[in-house]
Order: C-alpha cells, then sequence, then structure tokens
C-alpha cells in the first residue's frame, strides 16, 4: 500500500470525525476541531485525487467515512443495532476493497507517488 492509498485512509477517518462533529458539537472547541477535521480530510481526499483516478478516491473516501459514522454512531451515541445494517456496510467495504484491487497504483503524469 503506498502513500497515497495511506492518505486516503487517514482522511477516511477524519471524515468520521467531522460528521459526528456536525451532529454532536456544543461549544467552540469542539466546533473548531471539527472544521479542522473538515479542512485537513478533503484537502487529503484532493490531493490524492490528483494521483489516482477521482472517482476511487471519493468512493472509497465515502465508503470509509459512511461505515465509520454509522458504527460509531452505534458504539458511542447509542443508535439501534441492527444486523441489516452491518450486513449493508460489510458489502460496502467489500466493494472498497475491490475498488483498490482493481485500481493500478500508476501515478498520473506530473504527479508524485
Amino acid at each position: 500500500m503506498n502513500r497515497n492509498w495511506i492518505k486516503l485512509i487517514f482522511a477516511s477517518v477524519l471524515e468520521v470525525f467531522w460528521v459526528i462533529g456536525l451532529a454532536h458539537s456544543h461549544d467552540l472547541w469542539t466546533w473548531i476541531v471539527t472544521i479542522i477535521a473538515l479542512i485537513i480530510s478533503n484537502y487529503l481526499m484532493i490531493t490524492v485525487g490528483q494521483v489516482l483516478p477521482a472517482g476511487t478516491v471519493y468512493a472509497v473516501f465515502v465508503g470509509l467515512g459512511t461505515a465509520g459514522t454509522v458504527i460509531s454512531e452505534i458504539l458511542f451515541f447509542g443508535e439501534s443495532f441492527k444486523w441489516e445494517k452491518i450486513v449493508l456496510i460489510l458489502l460496502l467495504l467489500i466493494g472498497i476493497v475491490g475498488l483498490k484491487l482493481v485500481t493500478a497504483n500508476k501515478p498520473k503524469k506530473g504527479a508524485e507517488s
């Protein structure tokens, strides 16, 4: 796994934080952290999208962010647990892994690897 894929995974983790922050921020400091996470995650996604195929980058970013947000809401914020949600998240993750496997790691011309 090269540096761009690691950046994309980190961007997706930050996406989970800012999405949860949008729902649960209650004071100035939590809003500041939410905004910082939003800016950094989108910056990382954009920089990776200049090297890897943009469609793959966006699908992985949103897919991992969605899965992480749903799981975090269940574990930490009392969202109802349903097996249907888990099965759908697993299907989403299978699609993300499939995209990773079929995406070439060759950087675009003029971009760093």
